[in-house]
């Protein structure tokens, strides 16, 4: 009855199986960057664009060049009318960490359309870089989770919750930085006890919890990031979506089965140490009064205890595909 209720409700939802990538990438290092302001100091007609990054729902990514200084960005071009457009704007004006893609300033444009001007993060998504690379080595997969644990360190500490982490809104530099990506369903929450009850976000690395939020009305949203994280961490691990057998198509129903009422997936020896599979366990608790917190999981042995220079060294080399 209950596959029946959420099925009927699904063409009203804000929601992908799997959403595209818009990944802000470019083959090539960033020119040194100018400064810039929120208040309009940069056009569109500033820019050169030369490439096609990505396109999604809300918008399309493209690398640019500033006509003057040669310096390179992202240009992600929301459609006018996106109700993600506005959060987003929000949401980046907010944040000031290292770990969260840098925007630079919001360009309106004459069609009504809003254009945020964001640093472009050479070494691509992590989405594509499994692609291409396939699963990743322990060490890198260590500090990939440190990174991103302190992304949404500052993210939660300023109420902000992402709603959609996962390998395609990871960015990673060729120096091994990572960095959070995408607020188009993000949200700042207003006060302590505040809640997320729309259904938005990509299918596969939603929590429990979100499948059925009239259920779960207290639910802190932040543990929804964690689990993302930690499905996003597997995925890295396995070199694959993990929550489905491979080869499986997804649909939502599958895909809310396996989430909801599935076994998860048994981290397997040998490829993963003990610390990594503690450390997805504290992730992937489908209670969430039982999932670990952004700030545990920061002082887990698998992140506290890693080789922090060895491991972003790897990570270097996996993104040079060395």
């Amino acid at each position: 009855m209950a596959l029946t209720i959420r099925e009927r409700r699904l063409p009203q939802l804000h929601i992908s199986l799997d959403a595209p990538s818009c990944a802000f990438r470019a083959p090539n290092p960033p020119a040194a960057s100018t400064s810039a302001s929120w208040g309009g100091e940069f056009r569109l007609s500033d820019f050169d664009r030369l490439a096609v990054l990505g396109r999604g729902n809300g918008g399309t990514v493209y690398k640019v060049a500033h006509r003057r200084t040669s310096a390179l960005y992202a240009l992600k071009v929301l459609h006018c009318g996106d109700p993600g457009a506005a959060s987003e704007v929000d949401t980046l004006r907010r944040t000031d960490s290292p770990h969260v893609v840098r925007c630079h300033g919001v360009i309106p444009a004459a069609s009504g359309d809003v254009a945020l001007l964001l640093e472009l993060v050479d070494g691509g998504s992590l989405d594509a870089v499994v692609g291409r690379q396939g699963a990743f080595p322990e060490a890198a997969i260590a500090e990939v989770a440190a990174q991103a644990l302190s992304g949404l360190a500052h993210l939660h500490a300023i109420r902000v919750v992402h709603r959609d982490v996962k390998p395609a809104n990871l960015l990673v530099s060729a120096a091994g930085d990572v960095k959070i990506a995408d607020f188009g369903i993000a949200k700042v929450l207003s006060r302590a006890g505040d809640h997320c009850d729309a259904y938005e976000g990509t299918a596969a690395y939603m929590s429990p919890e979100r499948f059925d939020t009239e259920r779960h009305r207290d639910a802190d949203p932040c543990a929804a990031d964690v689990w993302g994280l930690g499905v996003t961490i597997l995925e890295l691990l396995m070199g694959r979506f993990p929550l489905l057998p491979a080869g499986q198509k997804p649909s939502w129903a599958v895909l809310m089965c396996a989430i909801c009422f599935g076994e998860l997936p048994v981290v397997p020896e040998g490829p993963a140490s003990p610390e990594l599979q503690g450390f997805v366990a504290a992730c992937l608790q489908k209670d969430y009064t039982k999932r670990a917190s952004v700030a545990q999981l920061l002082a887990h042995p698998f992140i506290a205890g890693r080789d922090v220079v060895a491991s972003k060294d790897v990570l270097r080399r996996l993104v040079a595909g060395a």
